[in-house]
């Protein structure tokens, strides 16, 4: 989606170059094309590389590049599952059931749900109460088969 979504703004810049009769309108138009490429390859080189994370203990670190950053703790987390959903909310927005989502091409794969509501911020600052999460994995299978062997390790002294 990301590789699309950069396509689509380096062809605007093309095609915008060869539209534009006035020298000055197209060098502003060329600064703001460019800094929308830039944008969209630093937005999709920081989901590559912060990804979610399952701690050690059991708790979970759920992010979507700089935009969103949620830890749940361990005592927190009740149970997490693979199961694939495809939600029509927007990135981190609380559905009506309480389950916020962080969907990657528009499909979840693994839900986690809380023993009590988390509050955190949204993307653009806003504060939000959740009772479940739902987020994107590879191998959704695994990270909930390692998350149930966290659980039921005894911490090391």
């Amino acid at each position: 989606m990301m590789y699309g979504l950069l396509f689509v703004a380096v062809a605007e810049t093309v095609a915008l170059a060869l539209v534009i009769p006035w020298p000055w309108l197209h060098a502003l138009t060329l600064v703001v094309d460019l800094w929308g490429c830039w944008y969209v390859l630093a937005l999709h080189a920081s989901c590559v590389v912060r990804p979610h994370v399952l701690r050690a203990d059991g708790s979970l670190r759920l992010r979507y590049g700089a935009l969103l950053d949620v830890t749940v703790p361990a005592a927190q987390l009740a149970t997490l599952r693979a199961a694939r959903a495809f939600p029509d909310t927007r990135l981190g927005a609380v559905n009506p059931s309480g389950t916020a989502d962080l969907p990657v091409g528009g499909t979840t794969t693994l839900t986690a749900n809380l023993t009590d509501p988390l509050t955190y911020t949204r993307p653009l600052g806003t504060r939000a109460e959740a009772h479940a999460f739902r987020f994107h994995a590879e191998n959704a299978a695994e990270v909930a088969r390692a998350w149930r062997e966290a659980k039921v390790t005894p911490p090391h002294a």
